[in-house]
């Protein structure tokens, strides 16, 4: 990594309209005007106008469009989606499907831009922990929330690095050494170490839920112990043993507090966690069609944690948007609302939704149905979009997909409504990164003594109907760890965490593998024309289900970056 040239790119926080006074004295020839990492953390307020800056680097490694996002890459990389995206377009989604770099051979620099960005927020991180000490703090309490925020981010966007890619640098200050990457246990124990750090210091009530909708995004103790149970249950399933200081104990207690703070709660009904799935449009008594909606809301009592995005985003470095949305979202011309356009990525699997028993309500709220729905009858969908499409299967992502806002009779028109700017950028759909179903669903798995009410809660739920009644077909399901890892399959689908969840399951990625080579055959339409898609296990488990290093990233470094084997 050349770290370097990410530091200029990251210095970019400490001169957002930040003014600091350097004296009157004629010979001191300092900025009045501009800030710098030398003369700007001195007081409370400099540190929490840098860690906003850490918020915004946490969120530019999505709204920066990366070409391959955190979120995007791991539903390619699970056996819930195929590549899609367009019949034209390079075969780049289908080399991150199928692990197969034979796709397209040209594919060497995946996801540069995703390292560049995980690491620009890393080193905006590392800047404001770095000076800790030479600000003038006057509440120590203060102090404890911020730098434990900060902490929390960097934790966090390692624990994405070293899951996609296990051995990657490991810098915990500013700094332009070329370094060589960490061994997984060393990247471990400091992600570790930053969440412990952030769920002791940051105050149970810094961030009241009561206020969820002025505070939702910011980084909470509890956020923190959450994720400190997500990265024991992966490290202990890939490497087995503890990472860093964090024991199974502390992990379940960390979970138990969580769901003892009373401060989160299920949505009663699972389809109103996600705005399309929960709305739909009618005509009122004049006959203009208007949205209705049970949308829970953004922020709502079930998210722990959400990296927040705005509609404001522009072409001239102003980033805010989701910009995963526009490849999960459906290809062609115009739809049905409330769904909007996008590039046709991510493709759900044929049969996905057939695999939620009887009852469910989850598939309906997490599959968009294309036939079902009534879009596929629509002349502009068959003109412009199946001839367009690459793996069409008949479905695709329902909780992350573009919203229409604004409807013409039944067809929706693409740039208007709830973007203020281009449908391409401007996605304001916040990316839920931990729900208090996967709190539950993770005390179980960590053997809680309350884990079948655990369970029962999350499973309950998922058969729960509008008049408060479950549906037919509902049965109690117990606590063994395949019928966790099968509630999970059906409770997080498509939301980036299926992928990790069979990684999980043995050091080299076996039975992740084994699980994306049984889809192998399907037949699916690309160009309008039938085609079998493929796969081969071995593909996976000789890269030990790990990804490729960007080649950039390696010649940058003068070759102190190795490639991951296999690739």
């Amino acid at each position: 990594m050349n770290t370097k040239i990410l530091m200029l790119a990251a210095m970019g926080l400490l001169t957002a309209g930040i003014t600091s006074s350097c004296g009157d004295s004629y010979f001191d020839v300092s900025s009045k005007t501009e800030s710098n990492s030398g003369n700007y953390f001195k007081t409370q307020n400099d540190a929490y106008y840098a860690l906003i800056g850490c918020y915004d680097g946490w969120q530019r490694t999505v709204s920066n469009g990366p070409t391959f996002c955190f979120h995007y890459a791991a539903e390619l990389l699970s056996d819930e989606c195929l590549g899609g995206t367009g019949n034209g377009d390079a075969r780049n989604s289908q080399v991150v499907d199928r692990w197969d770099i034979g796709q397209d051979n040209s594919q060497v620099d995946l996801y540069n831009t995703l390292w560049q960005y995980y690491y620009q927020g890393i080193y905006r991180c590392n800047e404001l922990l770095s000076h800790q000490d030479e600000i003038a703090w006057t509440d120590s309490t203060l102090m404890g929330q911020y730098m434990g925020e900060a902490r929390a981010m960097r934790a966090i966007m390692y624990f994405d690095l070293v899951r996609l890619f296990e051995r990657v640098p490991l810098l915990t200050a500013p700094s332009s050494e070329n370094i060589p990457q960490s061994e997984p246990s060393e990247i471990y124990a400091q992600i570790v170490e930053d969440l412990k750090y952030a769920a002791a210091n940051i105050p149970a009530d810094a961030y009241p839920k009561a206020q969820a909708a002025a505070n939702d995004g910011r980084i909470t103790s509890w956020a923190a112990k959450a994720f400190l149970a997500r990265v024991y249950l992966f490290y202990n399933g890939v490497y087995g043993g503890e990472p860093g200081t964090l024991t199974k104990a502390e992990a379940l207690q960390g979970l138990e507090d969580v769901i003892a703070s009373g401060e989160y709660s299920l949505i009663p009904l699972y389809k109103n966690l996600w705005y399309c799935a929960s709305t739909h449009w009618e005509a009122d008594a004049s006959g203009t069609m208007q949205s209705v909606s049970t949308y829970a809301g953004d922020g709502n009592a079930e998210t722990v944690l959400a990296m927040k995005f705005n509609y404001t985003s522009d072409y001239n470095g102003n980033a805010g948007g989701n910009n995963a949305i526009q490849m999960f979202s459906l290809r062609g011309g115009t739809f049905k609302a409330p769904y909007g356009q996008g590039w046709g990525g991510a493709t759900v699997v044929p049969g996905w939704k057939a695999s939620y028993p009887s009852g469910d309500q989850r598939a309906e709220a997490s599959i968009i149905d294309i036939e079902e729905e009534g879009i596929y009858a629509m002349a502009d969908y068959q003109t412009l979009a199946i001839p367009d499409q690459r793996e069409y299967t008949g479905y695709t992502n329902k909780k992350y997909t573009a919203r229409s806002g604004y409807i013409d009779g039944a067809l929706t028109h693409l740039y208007q409504g709830l973007m203020a700017g281009d449908f391409q950028i401007s996605q304001p759909i916040d990316y839920v990164v931990m729900r208090y179903a996967d709190v539950l669903l993770m005390a179980a798995e960590l053997g809680s003594s309350q884990a079948q009410t655990y369970v029962n809660m999350v499973h309950e739920r998922a058969y729960r109907l509008e008049d408060g009644s479950l549906a037919a077909g509902y049965s109690q399901i117990g606590t063994s760890a395949a019928s966790i890892l099968e509630e999970r399959r059906l409770e997080f689908a498509f939301e980036g965490l299926r992928w990790f969840d069979l990684r999980r399951q043995d050091s080299n990625g076996a039975t992740a593998a084994a699980a994306i080579a049984a889809q192998s055959g399907l037949t699916v339409l690309s160009g309008g024309t039938s085609d079998v898609v493929t796969y081969n296990a071995d593909n996976i488990t000789a890269k030990r289900g790990f990804l490729q290093i960007p080649l950039t990233q390696i010649q940058l470094t003068n070759n102190v970056l190795t490639q991951n084997q296999g690739w």
